[in-house]
């Protein structure tokens, strides 16, 4: 979670008033360009699958009480409703609506219709930016990567581009709510029924495609914001390619794991609600057991005059959302609540091979209980090779996803280790012995204090990734 603040005018910068700054200062280089304002796609898309997950469900629901299905019924109308409100309340929180004077807005988002008078906002912004000359609120200063080489930039930040981000920020932490909170229980839901009423209405299959779209787009988020939290000092750009890893990565990893807890409870049903708790309340105390052992004290930068209860209750939601999130994939980043960033910045190689050699166990095993016990309806269906293709897609997950951290990671640069070192075991042997810095790590520590005369909300808010290889 990331501090979102007020925009405010930064009365220290030198050349606010100076019409045409120098391109480069003191080895930086001045980007003063604001009418490349990048369109706010990820605002779209996230509004568009909410929208259509809504409209799907429901229909469904419309399919399912003229069937009379009422526990198929029930059980959609509470992941179609949870998560949208908890979309409200997200958009709600981030932009401080409650204490702006907003009727209109605040009525749309009762209605559950705050994602697209939003998006609209979003969209009425960038259309109108450019089209009259209006100061820089800030100046972003990042390191950008090229070459083995970082370069310090500095970029003005006007009104219209800030506001863009915010909306931008609150999009992407909707889009992970509205993935794991109510895309992936409402998938495991529509599979659980098509499988035990042997039929695909295309109402349901309709479902089915938008809610696996939505979980690998929260997914997809989750792996960008991961890297832009880490590396908040640098302008990271990702390649065509690093997103069609990322999507198979994330896309073979969701659908193989929703695959086989979908099996594993039609063979056996009442065994798949403990084996899911025993999950969510193990993520969830994980982050507040390595609270307590550092005996850390509350953030005090989630909200203004919160108090601690209030703090509390923001951080159990926080890892509630996070231990959902671990259920079904690599959530991407550990949770320390003792820091001001709530995440912890390096990166732990053994963390991420012990889960994903722990979830792998656990997948087979359930593919395996499955086969054993699987039911008629899979009498014309050739088991052994569905429990193959199983383990085979995720073990192709496994490795979409070394090839991510290893190849197109825009700072995999920065990395101490890369995946190769720790495959071939050299971690363990060179961790007593320091490394020799090279160019390249001499060139990133040029600027140490980058952004130490910045703001919490300059340094946390702008997040565009740009690093170039």
């Amino acid at each position: 979670m990331e501090k979102m603040c007020e925009a405010t005018v930064n009365e220290n910068l030198d050349n606010e008033h100076n019409p045409f700054p120098p391109q480069s200062q003191n080895g930086v280089d001045y980007v003063c360009d604001r009418s490349k304002i990048q369109p706010p796609f990820s605002v779209v898309i996230a509004t568009l699958l909410y929208c259509a997950e809504f409209v799907s469900a429901a229909v469904m629901c419309s399919a399912y009480d003229e069937s009379e299905d009422h526990v198929w019924l029930g059980l959609t109308i509470t992941f179609m409703l949870v998560p949208a409100v908890l979309t409200q309340l997200t958009l709600t929180f981030i932009h401080r609506d409650l204490g702006r004077d907003r009727p209109l807005v605040l009525f749309l988002h009762l209605l559950l219709l705050g994602p697209v008078i939003r998006c609209i906002e979003a969209l009425v912004i960038y259309f109108q930016a450019g089209r009259r000359e209006e100061p820089y609120v800030t100046i972003s200063r990042k390191i950008r990567l090229k070459k083995g080489q970082g370069t310090p930039t500095e970029s003005e930040i006007g009104h219209s581009e800030r506001k863009l981000a915010a909306h931008r920020n609150a999009f992407k932490r909707t889009a992970v709510i509205q993935a794991f909170l109510g895309s992936t229980p409402q998938l495991t839901l529509q599979l659980y029924a098509t499988i035990q009423e042997k039929y695909r209405p295309a109402e349901r299959v309709a479902l089915i495609a938008i809610t696996l779209l939505s979980i690998t787009y929260g997914a997809l988020v989750c792996s960008v914001l991961a890297i832009q939290i880490k590396y908040d000092d640098y302008k990271v750009r990702l390649r065509p390619v690093a997103y069609l890893c990322l999507v198979l990565w994330r896309g073979l990893e969701i659908a193989t794991r929703t695959t086989a807890l979908v099996l594993f409870s039609t063979a056996l049903t009442y065994w798949v609600v403990p084996l899911g708790l025993v999950n969510l309340l193990f993520f969830f105390f994980l982050p507040w057991v390595k609270f307590w052992r550092k005996k850390g004290s509350l953030p005090e930068n989630v909200e203004k005059n919160m108090s601690k209860l209030g703090t509390v209750v923001v951080l159990c939601l926080f890892t509630f959302l996070y231990a959902a999130i671990n259920i079904f994939c690599w959530s991407a980043v550990q949770l320390d609540l003792a820091d001001r960033d709530l995440i912890e910045k390096q990166m732990s190689w053994g963390r991420l091979a012990l889960y994903y050699g722990v979830r792998f166990i656990e997948n087979t095993f359930l593919v395996v209980m499955w086969y054993f016990f699987k039911t008629d309806y899979y009498e014309y269906v050739c088991a052994p090779l569905v429990a193959v293709q199983l383990v085979v897609c995720y073990s192709l997950a496994v490795l979409f996803m070394m090839l991510f951290y290893q190849y197109c990671h825009p700072c995999r640069r920065l990395f101490r280790h890369n995946v190769a070192d720790c495959l071939r075991c050299t971690c363990c042997r060179r961790s007593a012995q320091p490394r020799t810095p090279t160019a390249a790590d001499q060139q990133f520590t040029l600027p140490p204090d980058l952004t130490s005369q910045l703001g919490d909300c300059e340094t946390a808010l702008f997040d565009d990734v740009e690093v170039v290889d």
